[in-house]
């Protein structure tokens, strides 16, 4: 199935029914009065997060949605039923914005989320409900409320607590080939990942955390250089990123280093708040390198780096070095998780007392 992270749609909820004018007509009841029911609301327009969705693909083919109107009141005391409803089934983590300003209007964060993204028009009254004293036959009737309609552009940020970042041909989808449940595409050019992979590694019983590989970025991605600016928005909600760096590749030419960096910046201008989230270093394809080369290269390519974080030497072909990457990634996530989840202190001194 082709992935698709960006789909415009038109949405329209149904249009509430008229007002009905009506009288009673019965053999012997000479002053009937008014009995025209109510028209009924039109039919609203939801969305719910389907956790087996990963993709806005139907949404590319299918771009108007409408509801039903309601059925207009009728006499005999006779109420319109409400116009169906329509229910449309969206990836978790799909953000809802006005296609014109660009207005985030909803988002899609938890499975089985159900949101109202377009809300059916009320019935209008019919002239039973205008009866009095002073009126004892009104004529009066009001039509039903126009349902609301939007235009609206759906973006899908993948939901993951660990996002793999680096140049084409680094060994990110070796990598979550390697710890996930994850099959991507691997060959020995670049650019073999076109879009997102997600992967779930299973560190033990009811322990797990999501990866998410996206497309390798290179330099001048932030100017649209590539395929992985498109895809920078899915570790936006990441928790983690690991900086996959190749320190042996094919070409002498190229300096890891300057590759490394050149990412770096390229994060920065994308978005500063992806830049400051927790970065990682992995030093990958160690296999490569001779043994009693292994220590010098990498305090040399730290020192040059100048990076000052936590760093793993891994071969993602062998998974030499993965499972202390596993279980230092997990460590981090449960304590993240643990800090979100942490109450917040409130100063009794600044709650407002409640009267008795």
């Amino acid at each position: 199935m082709k992935f698709v992270d960006e789909a415009y749609i038109d949405i329209a909820a149904g249009d509430g029914g008229n007002g009905c004018v009506s009288f009673r007509h019965e053999k012997y009841k000479e002053f009937g009065g008014p009995n025209g029911g109510d028209g009924g609301r039109g039919g609203h327009v939801f969305a719910v997060a389907d956790p087996n969705l990963n993709t806005l693909v139907d949404f590319r083919y299918s771009r108007r949605h409408e509801a039903k109107r309601g059925q207009h009141g009728m006499g005999s005391d006779m109420f319109g039923a409400a116009g169906d409803d329509v229910t449309l089934k969206m990836p978790v983590g799909t953000i809802l914005a006005d296609a014109e300003t660009g207005e985030v209007l909803f988002e899609l964060l938890k499975p089985g989320e159900v949101i109202t993204i377009a809300k059916g028009g009320d019935g209008g009254f019919g002239n039973m409900r205008f009866k009095s004293a002073i009126n004892r036959a009104p004529r009066q009737k009001t039509p039903g409320w126009p349902g609301e309609k939007r235009s609206l552009k759906l973006e899908l940020k993948v939901l993951a607590d660990v996002g793999l970042l680096g140049m084409p041909n680094a060994g990110k989808s070796t990598l979550i080939a390697a710890i996930s449940n994850a099959r991507p595409k691997i060959a020995d050019y670049p650019f073999t990942t076109l879009h997102p992979n997600l992967g779930v590694v299973r560190v033990g019983p009811e322990q797990s955390f999501v990866v998410a590989d996206v497309p390798g970025l290179i330099e001048g991605a932030s100017e649209g250089a590539g395929l992985g600016h498109l895809f920078l928005r899915h570790l936006q909600r990441t928790r983690l990123l690991l900086h996959i760096v190749d320190v042996s590749p094919f070409d002498e030419s190229v300096d890891p280093v300057a590759q490394a960096k050149a990412i770096v910046a390229e994060l920065k201008k994308y978005d500063t708040g992806l830049y400051n989230k927790p970065r990682w270093l992995v030093l990958n394809k160690l296999d490569m390198v001779p043994g009693d080369q292994r220590v010098a290269l990498v305090k040399d390519f730290v020192k040059r780096f100048k990076y000052k974080g936590p760093v793993f030497e891994i071969s993602a072909l062998t998974r030499e070095g993965c499972e202390p990457l596993i279980k230092a990634i997990y460590k981090h996530i449960k304590a993240q998780q643990v800090e979100e989840q942490a109450p917040v202190y409130i100063d009794p001194r600044f709650v407002e007392a409640k009267p008795e």
